[in-house]
């Protein structure tokens, strides 16, 4: 662990993580890993830390400037995961398109990834395709059979954070690769150090 100030701030940073709240305070954060409504029917989180790599962290605060001028607010639904955390989703999701297998990580256990939607400023969120962790065709970036609004509005998400150095993938429209994801380690920091 070390305390290293950024913009006047002082954050607490382990393995290059850092809370996203501290970089950027007007992050919505609703992590579902820490419910029950999520795949996994259980919380696997025992805190609500959203954290990401330093610089990745950065470049989402960037994004969520530019969506603030159109009355938007980033959302996250899922940030950094631990290793062990991983393990337990392959378990029960053993598919490639949608839970990285576990034995050679996932940009999520590098710090370097993160699962977003845009709400209004009365914290309604925007229509989408489809709700998170939808493991139906729905969830892939090229779906056409939502509605026009949900596909402009997938596509806005998308077109703000490539802008910022984002990658999409392709079978979940909510999910974002952070710049140079994979040179990042893979991690196994539990989310309660951050507390």
């Amino acid at each position: 662990m070390m305390i290293k100030k950024v913009n006047g701030k002082k954050l607490k940073i382990i393995d290059g993580l850092v809370e996203i709240t501290k970089i950027d305070p007007t992050l919505a954060v609703d992590l579902k890993y820490t419910k029950k409504d999520n795949f996994l029917k259980k919380s696997v989180y025992p805190v609500k830390k959203a954290v990401l790599q330093l610089e990745v962290a950065k470049k989402l605060a960037e994004a969520n400037s530019e969506f603030h001028k159109y009355g938007l607010t980033i959302k996250v639904w899922d940030a950094y995961r631990p290793l062990s955390v991983q393990k337990m989703m392959w378990k029960i999701m053993p598919d490639d398109d949608f839970v990285a297998n576990p034995s050679h990580g996932s940009v999520h256990n590098r710090g370097a990834a993160v699962d977003i939607t845009l709400i209004d400023k009365n914290g309604i969120n925007v229509e989408m395709p489809s709700d998170f962790d939808d493991f139906t065709e729905k969830a892939f970036i090229d779906y056409s059979g939502a509605s026009a609004q949900a596909i402009k509005n997938r596509e806005f998400l998308a077109g703000i954070m490539m802008k910022h150095g984002f990658t999409r993938l392709k079978s979940e429209w909510w999910h974002f690769y952070g710049p140079n994801a994979y040179n990042y380690p893979i991690s196994n920091v539990k989310l309660e150090e951050f507390s």
